[in-house]
Parts: structure tokens; sequence; C-alpha cells
């Protein structure tokens, strides 16, 4: 019993981790075996061989079946290829630790380690020999039915193996010889493994050409027959997921790399089939505004489709871009009472192709009381005048607090009187409760043209404020920092304009927390973070936790059944999407990593 405690924790404990965020920055913006070269440099980096005798006690972090997705048993068996019943129960299990191969004559005698490129093409060099993102646990008799033959897909069976593996000739376009063919379920986890390979070992692989799947070189590395099989399998048949990418994770943490196809599958596409991606995805449709509070409003649209994948959506209030989410809903916090507000949403992909907008959907915000009240405002009515130069600034606001504006003038009037800012910055009175929105009226002044300010909170920019000829009003929503914040707004994008304030204001914090009809009370602080995420849950209820950066990458994801603390020190300073799930109700909030 002691022993499978510790089985359940190292299994609990390494599905937890991640693979750093940034992990793959370095190939960002390339294509082509540009791209597999840098790919190679990034896995190649931190790749730590723990050895041939290691792979039986990794495979207990990578090889469980400890997964909730449908088909699979979750009784913590050893999880393999050519055993495991997706459609049912399994003809046979192992477990870790016992049945490790000596003699066998059939199935379900014992288990051994399954070299997915075969070992004769490399003989007993290592890391390759040990890597465990290609040798994999396999039952010793059908390991032995596969030998060293390439996979592809059988015309006639010589062979079948208890969960519907097959050995027999090819029906492949371009290959004539024996293959061995693992059912559906299998065949991505085993084209990703080969295209690890590749990868991974992509200085050496010219020379493994006694396997049938190998061309000789180090760039294309494969036949052309087995790159079309493998991509089929890759992106249509098995696509990713959610246990591959734990087991992905695991592998990290076993030896120290990923399987980038793993963790981003468009990198094959990129690679292999480097056809520029232009399409755009379709436009959402069916947008709804709806469920008004004092301070919130429910948004819900149709998915848009794309050739690709469609990654995530931009959602703009009255014609203003204010935040990005990852799923086709969106709780809009932070927002003023008794106020319409109109929403719009575009499609994005992961080319950056941007779809046209949505239809657009209005709603209005009650006035129950409930709402976040104003906390700060600055009319900019008792600055006093200037004689016309510009200077710093500096007095004391409506509601008290110390303001500072930088290159700014006062003489000029907006609604009889406002700040004029050059090239300067308004800082704005610290405040120690917190803020959830900013509202502010713009106008320029001179010399022509429009442009736009930052909004930095606590350093991070969190949102726009444009300007132009006419005097116009913008909201900055879902700030939602209930801590000490530091405003400042600068970095006019056309330097030679002198644009007017007037009437900026602050709601209160009130603090996040998702309340929807279909899911749990649930609160995330602080926000903005700095290093741990605190999620408080006011019950018992499994609750599905995904951190995605502003690209729509899934940069965390945990499962939770209680109040958690998530370490964030590894990630980025910027924007994050975070997505609550309970059960089929989906909540998305803004995060800000300081």
């Amino acid at each position: 019993m002691k022993h499978l405690y510790i089985l359940l924790f190292l299994v609990s404990n390494i599905a937890m981790a991640q693979i750093p965020s940034d992990y793959y920055d370095s190939a960002n913006g390339l294509t082509g075996y540009a791209l597999k070269t840098q790919l190679k440099n990034i896995i190649s980096n931190g790749h730590n061989d723990q050895g041939y005798g290691a792979l039986y006690s990794g495979y207990v972090t990578t090889h469980t079946d400890n997964s909730t997705e449908t088909g699979y048993e979750n009784d913590g068996t050893i999880l393999m290829y050519y055993t495991e019943n997706p459609n049912g129960t399994d003809p046979y299990t192992f477990n870790h630790g016992s049945n490790q191969c000596g003699n066998y004559n059939a199935e379900g005698v014992c288990y051994n380690r399954e070299h997915t490129i075969p070992q004769s093409s490399f003989g007993s060099a290592s890391p390759m020999q040990n890597d465990i993102h290609h040798v994999v646990p396999s039952d010793g008799y059908a390991n032995g039915q596969r030998g060293s033959l390439p996979f592809g897909t059988v015309g006639s069976v010589s062979w079948t193996s208890l969960n519907g593996s097959k050995r027999g000739s090819s029906n492949v376009s371009g290959y004539s010889g024996n293959v061995f063919e693992p059912i559906d379920a299998f065949k991505g986890d085993i084209a990703r493994a080969i295209l690890y390979f590749v990868t991974r070992y992509e200085n050496s692989v010219d020379g493994y050409t006694s396997f049938d799947m190998f061309n000789g070189t180090e760039d294309q590395a494969l036949e052309d027959w087995a790159i079309t099989m493998l991509l089929d399998w890759h992106y249509n048949v098995d696509p990713v997921d959610q246990t591959e990418i734990d087991r992905n994770n695991a592998a990290y943490n076993y030896q120290g790399n990923a399987n980038p196809f793993v963790d981003h599958p468009e990198y094959a596409n990129m690679i292999w089939n480097p056809v520029t991606d232009t399409q755009a995805p379709t436009n959402p449709t069916n947008l709804v505004a709806s469920n008004p509070t004092d301070n919130s409003i429910d948004l819900n649209w149709t998915p848009s489709t794309d050739d690709i994948a469609v990654t995530s959506y931009d959602v703009y209030i009255d014609n203003i871009f204010s935040f990005n989410v990852v799923s086709n809903s969106a709780t809009v916090t932070g927002l003023l009472a008794d106020t319409n507000y109109c929403f719009k949403v575009k499609a994005k992909d992961a080319a950056n192709n941007t779809s046209d907008f949505s239809n657009e959907s209005c709603a209005t915000t009650t006035n129950n009381g409930t709402s976040n009240s104003e906390c700060l405002t600055e009319t900019f009515e008792n600055i006093g005048t200037s004689s016309g130069s510009y200077d710093d600034v500096t007095w004391t606001g409506d509601e008290g607090g110390t303001w500072n504006a930088s290159d700014a003038r006062t003489d000029q009037t907006l609604n009889t009187r406002a700040i004029t800012v050059r090239n300067g910055a308004i800082t704005l009175p610290t405040t120690s409760g917190g803020i959830s929105s900013l509202t502010v009226t713009t106008q320029r002044v001179f010399s022509g043209g429009s442009g736009t300010f930052n909004v930095s909170v606590n350093g991070t920019v969190v949102g726009t404020i444009p300007y132009g000829d006419t005097e116009q009003t913008t909201t900055i929503p879902n700030i939602n920092t209930e801590n000490t914040v530091s405003v400042i707004i600068d970095s006019n994008s056309n330097t030679s304009n002198r644009v007017m304030f007037d009437d900026l204001s602050y709601t209160c914090y009130a603090g996040l927390s998702i309340n929807d009809n279909s899911i749990e009370t649930v609160q995330l602080h602080p926000n903005p973070v700095k290093d741990n995420l605190t999620v408080r849950l006011n019950s018992a209820i499994d609750t599905s936790v995904e951190i995605y950066d502003i690209l729509g990458k899934q940069v965390v994801t945990q499962l939770i059944n209680k109040s958690s603390t998530f370490n964030l020190q590894h990630l980025k300073t910027g924007i994050y999407i975070v997505k609550i799930s309970q059960g089929d109700a989906t909540v998305t909030k803004k995060l800000v990593k300081q």
C-alpha cells in the first residue's frame, strides 16, 4: 500500500508541472527546415539522458492509465499503444514494477520497451536508445510482431493483436513492403513520436537508412509517402488530446525536453507542408449580449471556422478593442451602472489572420445600487490656468490625492476646462483599494490627425485611450486590480498632437468573482499577480482552471476541487486569459501578470 501511495503522489505532482511558457519563443517566425533546426536546438538543450534502465521507472509518470477521457479505464495500469482498447475492456493489463519481459510466446505475458524508431537503425547510441518520447512500453509479443517494420496502413493482414493492431502488406501509396498499423486511437501518438525523433536527432538521422520511412537526408528526413501519411495521422486521424499533453509534460519532467508537435501541432505543417496561411476565419455570428448586472454583461456567440484553426477572439466595446478570449463566450466586468454598451467580436487564427466583425449586440447595465461606485474623479475644473506654455503641472484633485502632468497646459478648454498633454504623461494618484475600470473624455486640439495614449496599471499596459478631432469618451473595462494601484497615461502615438483630457474617473474594485447561474462562486486574487495566484472555491466541486497567453497558447491547466494556489512566477509580464470550467459551464476572466 505504501508503494501505491508513492506512485499516486508522483503521478499527481508530475501532471501539475508545466513546460515553460517561453520554451519555444526562439522559434517564432520561422518556417520550413529552419524551424525544424531551431526546434532541434530547443529540445536538445536541457535533454538529460536518464539511461536505458530508468525507462521502466519513467513510465510510471508518462504511461499510466490515469486518464478520465472517454475510452480509458483510469485504473493505474500501464498505458500501451498495442494493448489499450479505447472501445471496451482491455484484453489484458500490466502493472508497473512487475511482468517485465523475459520469455514469452503470446500476448499478455510480459511487457518491455518498444523503440518506435527501430534500434537496429542506430544501434546502442545514446540518447536515442533511451529517449522516452519514442521508446514506449509495449507487450513483448506484440513488440516482436512489429519488429523493425515501418508504420503504415495494412492491405492484406498477416497478424492482428488483441486490441486490433495489424501487421501485413502495405496499401500506402508509395510503399509496397510490409508494415505495422496501430489502431486509430494511437496513430497520432506514433506519428508525433516519429516527427519528434527526426527533429531531435536531425544531425544524425541521415545515417539511419535501414528504416524504410527515412530518406537519408537531415532536412526532410522522411520519405514522401511517410510524410503524407504521418501528417494525416497527426492532424486528422488522431489529433493531440489531453492524455498526450499530460504525458508530454511528464516526459519533460523526466528528461528535461518536450515534444514540440504535441505542444504546437501546427509546427508539422509549417515544416513539411509550409503553405502560407492567408485564409481568415469566418465571421463570428449570433453574438448576444445578455444577463446585465450593475457592472457586468455576458457575451455568447457562434464559433467561427478556419481552414487550420481558430485560436482566439477579439472583443470590442463601442468599436474599441477591449480584450481577447480563447472561447466563444465572455463576461465583461467593470462596467458602469445604467449604461448602454455595444459589442462586436472578431475571430483570429494562429497566423494572425482576422475575420470581419460579428453582428453588433447591445445591452444596458442595471442600476440596483450594487455596482462599483466611482472612487476617483477629476473634472479638471480647479487646476488654475497657465500662461500658455507647456510645463509640469501638479495639483490636488477633486477628491484629493496628488496629480501630475508633464508637458501639459491648462488654458485650453473642453467642457469649460481640461488638461492638455503634448509629449508627456498624466500620473494619477496612487489608490490603495484597487480599481475595476477607467473612463475619460478626450479631444485633439492641435495639430492634426488621430492617435492613442497608453494606460499603464502598475507598469503593465492594460489598454489605450484614442483621440481625434471630435470629443469622444472611452472606458477601459476589466482592469480589476484589488491592491494598491498606480496609473499612468502616456506614450502618445503621434507626439506632435496636443490632446485635451476631461472628466476622468475610476470605478472601485469590488472583487474579481465569477457568479453564474450554472457555476459555483470562484474568486481569483491578487490581480495583477506577481508570483502566486489563489483560486478560491466556496464548495468542493471539480473545477478546471486553464490560463492562456494573449496568443491563445495554454500555459497552465489544472483540475482542482478546493481552493488552490498557482505559482505563476515563470510567466512573462502581460495579459492572460483565465478559463474556469465546471461541468458544461465555462467563464473567462482577464489576468494581469506583473
